[in-house]
């Protein structure tokens, strides 16, 4: 069984496979300062607000990142993989600041390797 980052690597790949663009590469170059700053549930909660009818070519790429994040923290038995069951985990009266940190960590873990592999395939120039 591979390791969690290589797990995690894992997971970054398929998502950038499909329905990767600029905007959601730019998304996900800007979601870790919007975690660090505003929380995990507060960012969760503004993609699904930006993302509702993510049919909408300008709205897609918040409800993409946003079932990224939640699908593997639900592989990580850290929330549900819809957005409810995520915010319901999380205000859960049981959940103790140190999942919900570790929840957080685990995103920001996640989008890192997003973040260098979003740039291959949507041809946004990587970071320096």
């Amino acid at each position: 069984m591979p390791d969690l980052d290589r797990q995690r690597a894992a997971h970054a790949w398929k998502c950038v496979q499909s329905d990767c663009n600029e905007k959601y590469t730019n998304l996900a170059k800007s979601a870790p300062a919007l975690i660090m700053g505003n929380g995990l549930m507060p960012t969760l909660a503004f993609y699904q607000a930006k993302g509702k009818d993510g049919k909408d070519d300008n709205k897609a790429h918040f409800a993409k990142l946003l079932q990224d994040i939640l699908t593997w923290l639900a592989g990580q038995k850290m929330g549900g993989s819809d957005f409810v069951a995520a915010m319901k985990f999380f205000h859960s009266p049981d959940l103790k600041s140190s999942d919900y940190r570790r929840a957080t960590e685990e995103t920001l873990e996640l989008l890192r390797w997003i973040r260098h592999f979003a740039p291959a395939i949507s041809g946004d120039p990587a970071e320096d």
